[in-house]
């Protein structure tokens, strides 16, 4: 009976399985990989240790992970880009480009950490570990080709942030932020899944080719359902990178994180949903650019006015800071808008600047909050080239940086970006952009006339304020963003290279 029913049933079929090119995934797999051992090994040796291992070994990982970027960047440049788990995966210019800057966001993050957790007694591997999980979560979101994998980026990227939010136990601001920051990111991602949801039943599939081949051969008559999708991906995307009207979270959860978590959100977390928006709008969705293209003008524009009008208000300088990233926000969305190769490339640019000039001020917060990260009002800042010469010059360098003063890599990003605006003749955005860069000018000067202003009769009768203690990996971190925010400032060509290199690959998908 058994021999008869096998012989009916036949010999079973062998399931197929998608080959997968191990060594295209290998930059994503060393931090996951990284951060799985940091794990195991934290959890056998004491937390607290003289030897700030636990930052050392995060720096090593971080560098393995670019080490194995490096030979994929001249592959994709030679050979076009590498698809990966029947495409659901793309390794190409824009993932590696992004990818690289995502990496080099968690290395200053860690930098700025191991001191702050000495000072506030939080010592362990934990943040390490949830820093790199986090980029791990932003490198898939850079080399999604499929929405789905887009959406299980954006959630590994999300959630370890959400913790990292909370990192400091003993500060009640800190759980507010996170619990904050989960709450909104939930409702956030649900639009997201909503939109992708929309996208499959407007186009029949998830995947970014699949899509694009079905809008190149296919008139839609009715084409509602993919504005819809259009407006709710948005969504989750403007929440990440906090554009205008998904802002509001922005100002609470950068005040209430602790300083160094803000400048990985600033820096490698918005990097990661530009990533996303770059790939999905201007690759996936290119041929309907007229439809997004006014949506995307709206909110460039909200953002940036919102983000300098705001922020000149402010005198706690994180909320100040908050409102400054979003108005940088605001001009990578310019770049985006222009949806063209140039946009692109000036949008690469932008990021890649802005994460050392924003890592490297909230690096001179990390340390001018002291013990408990609560000094941050304008107040605090009074006098601080007097005390901390060098820490005042490395945060005067930041902030004119952002401004965009001649010298600086802020200079570049921004006149790279209006001139993709120009080019794609939108004119009246590139005027916003330029004005609200007058605008925010005026909150980075009260910030450096407070380091630097005349002490009145009040501040000499005061008694002296004990002199910063930086810690050696947060000098390094400084002096990194320092030489970067100049280096580039003065010889943008390597980086303008490698953005330029980094864009045809994007609109090369077969």
């Amino acid at each position: 009976m058994t021999s008869l029913l096998f012989a009916q049933l036949g010999t079973p079929h062998r399931i197929q399985t998608p080959s997968v090119a191990w060594s295209g995934l290998l930059p994503v797999l060393v931090l996951l990989g990284g951060a799985v051992v940091l794990m195991v090994v934290g959890a056998l040796l004491p937390r607290r240790s003289r030897h700030s291992w636990h930052l050392w070994l995060t720096l090593l990982i971080a560098a393995g992970s670019i080490g194995c970027a490096v030979p994929l960047w001249f592959r994709v440049r030679d050979h076009g880009p590498l698809s990966i788990l029947r495409d659901a995966v793309r390794v190409d210019g824009l993932a590696l480009f992004l990818g690289i800057v995502i990496v080099v966001g968690v290395m200053l993050a860690a930098l700025l950490t191991d001191g702050y957790l000495r000072r506030e007694e939080l010592e362990g591997p934990e943040p390490y570990v949830l820093l790199m999980l986090s980029a791990t979560g932003g490198l898939l979101m850079a080399s999604a080709n499929d929405l789905i994998v887009m959406f299980l980026g954006l959630e590994i990227l999300s959630l370890a942030v959400y913790v990292l939010a909370g990192l400091h136990v003993r500060r009640l601001r800190s759980g507010e932020a996170a619990m904050k920051y989960f709450v909104l990111g939930g409702f956030s991602s649900a639009f997201f899944l909503y939109g992708i949801a929309l996208a499959y039943g407007a186009t029949g599939s998830t995947n970014l080719t699949d899509i694009q081949r079905f809008l190149a051969t296919n008139t839609l008559t009715n084409n509602g359902l993919l504005l819809a999708s259009f407006a709710l991906l948005l969504v989750g995307f403007g929440f990440k990178v906090a554009a205008a009207p998904f802002h509001s979270w922005a100002p609470d959860v950068y005040e209430g994180s602790p300083s160094p978590v803000v400048s990985f959100m600033a820096s490698a977390v918005k990097a990661a949903a530009f990533a996303g928006l770059i790939r999905v709008f201007v690759y996936a969705f290119a041929l309907d650019r007229h439809d997004w293209q006014p949506i995307v003008y709206v909110v460039a524009v909200l953002t940036l006015l919102v983000g300098s009008v705001l922020a000149v208000v402010q005198t706690n300088v994180k909320r100040m800071l908050a409102y400054s990233s979003i108005n940088h926000a605001g001009f990578v969305l310019v770049g985006v808008q222009a949806a063209s190769d140039r946009g692109v490339r000036s949008a690469l640019f932008y990021l890649a600047t802005y994460t050392f000039m924003v890592a490297g001020s909230f690096g001179v917060v990390t340390i001018v909050g002291r013990r408990g990260d609560n000094r941050h009002q304008l107040d605090d800042y009074k006098g601080l080239a007097r005390t901390e010469p060098l820490l005042a010059f490395a945060f005067l360098v930041f902030l004119l940086a952002q401004a965009g003063v001649p010298f600086t890599s802020g200079l570049w990003a921004k006149f790279y970006v209006i001139g993709a605006a120009v080019e794609a003749r939108s004119f009246w955005l590139a005027l916003v952009a330029m004005l609200s860069t007058v605008i925010s000018a005026f909150l980075y000067l009260r910030i450096v006339l407070a380091m630097y202003g005349g002490a009145d009769e009040a501040d000499e009768a005061a008694p002296a304020v004990p002199r910063l203690r930086i810690p050696f990996a947060a000098r390094i971190a400084l002096v990194v963003s320092v030489v970067a925010t100049i280096g580039f400032g003065l010889v943008p060509g390597p980086l303008t290279h490698a953005s330029k290199t980094a864009v045809p690959k994007i609109a090369a998908g077969k």
